[in-house]
């Protein structure tokens, strides 16, 4: 529910109501960023109180972490496997945390979130 949901009504004469202020920057939102399986692109975004945030729309490169021996090595994503998040988001590959990729050493779960950390992080995975 937005802030302007109140400003829109009309009165119980049929008339406009008019908006008691304009809009403010810390109002400002944005949807989800389904990122992808690409070439490099983030942006930062700065966001209330001085926040930044790196968004990250597209990348080929995950963080790939071992639990059985502890090291973490930079590898290439080859496709998208599975996204459990969403039945849309496996047919257009989008990838979110909790997805499935496929990578050189087997398969590996996405555990960070793309959209709001800025990288491909995940953890390698038992093949069935």
């Amino acid at each position: 529910m937005a802030w302007q949901s109140g400003i829109t009504k009309r009165k119980k004469t049929g008339g406009k109501k008019r908006a008691y202020r304009s809009k403010r920057r810390r109002d400002s939102g944005s949807g989800p960023l389904e990122s992808e399986l690409g070439d490099t692109i983030r942006r930062v975004v700065s966001g209330k109180s001085s926040l930044t945030k790196v968004k990250l729309f597209s990348d080929n490169i995950v963080n790939v972490s071992d639990p059985s021996t502890g090291t973490t090595e930079r590898l290439e994503i080859q496709a998208v496997v599975e996204n459990p998040a969403n039945i849309d988001y496996n047919r257009r590959g989008v990838i979110t945390k909790g997805a499935i990729v496929r990578i050189e050493g087997g398969l590996a779960r996405i555990v960070s979130r793309p959209g709001q950390h800025g990288v491909f992080n995940a953890i390698l995975i038992e093949e069935e």
